[in-house]
């Protein structure tokens, strides 16, 4: 026992004269845990980081992300289908099927769609360019506008809805906003001049090769524009938005579910519900959430 102390002393002499530390825990990657999936993935306001939602609710950190906590060890009632990041980066909301939101760091609650006799499931999450307000949308077309975020339409009840909503992303303003369903038919809310910028198609007359799972605003003050994601990483452009690369001819372990825009909007990841990453464009690659 003695020699074991004396050495202890030894090392720490050392340690402290040679400008060492000592040792320190190793660093763990963050991974999608066995039985779980990825189901989201938001950008820091730096770009030099992005969180990775799960259905069970951690959100894993990566780059200069910081982890604002998680629904690890809570009992959801529905699985988390999405994330959005407030503005600055210091927060994140997640949202689950049944319309709960779950806001951590500077994300403030507004409101849920919890208590909503919800006739499908809500899929996707969009927050308002200032952080104050949210729209959830479910796969039926409906949308539910909380904080500032000002509803301006939905697709309930919509002629010729022949396929479930997958995504709903914000233009920079609080009142318009995009849904996409699993066929590509897009749809713009907001514009008082009708449904859709001038001169502008939907991908909906050309069957895509895998359901589309996400719609991502282009988000410049001058020009309009989407990205589409399909579920086997497929991108597809439409307006201003300029073209990166996809991961469609990747040979992939998992689906492709979400997809996130660098803040000037000049690349983007995938994300595979495998944890996946796929970085375009000025999004650096800063590591995977897959296990192992």
């Amino acid at each position: 026992m003695r020699w074991r102390m004396k050495m202890a002393v030894v090392v720490a002499v050392l340690a402290w004269g040679l400008g060492w530390a000592g040792p320190v825990a190793a660093t763990v990657q963050p991974a999608v845990m066995p039985g779980d999936r990825a189901v989201g993935l938001a950008s820091t306001a730096s770009g030099r980081g992005y969180w990775v939602a799960t259905a069970a609710g951690d959100v894993l950190p990566f780059g200069d992300a910081t982890g604002h906590g998680s629904l690890n060890g809570v009992g959801l009632t529905a699985p988390v289908v999405g994330v959005a990041a407030t503005p600055d980066g210091g927060g994140y909301w997640l949202v689950a099927a049944d319309g709960g939101v779950f806001a951590f760091g500077d994300a403030r609650f507004f409101g849920s769609a919890a208590r909503v006799a919800l006739s499908a499931p809500v899929v996707g999450v969009a927050a308002t360019p200032d952080g104050g307000g949210y729209w959830l949308a479910a796969s039926d077309g409906g949308v539910f506008a909380f904080g500032d975020a000002r509803f301006s339409g939905s697709l309930v009840g919509a002629p010729g809805l022949d396929s479930p909503v997958r995504g709903i992303s914000a233009l920079a303003d609080d009142s318009h906003y995009w849904l996409v369903t699993a066929k590509g038919a897009l749809t713009v809310f907001g514009f008082s001049s009708g449904s859709w910028p001038s001169g502008w198609a939907d991908l909906s007359s050309t069957p895509p090769v895998a359901p589309f799972v996400e719609v991502v605003d282009h988000g410049t003050a001058t020009d309009v524009g989407v990205w589409l994601l399909g579920g086997d990483g497929g991108v597809f452009t439409i307006g201003s938005a300029p073209f990166f690369g996809s991961a469609a001819d990747v040979a992939l372990v998992a689906p492709v579910v979400a997809m996130a825009p660098t803040p000037d909007h000049q690349g983007y990841w995938l994300l595979g519900a495998d944890g996946g990453v796929f970085a375009f464009g000025d999004a650096p690659f800063l590591g995977s959430a897959t296990p192992g």
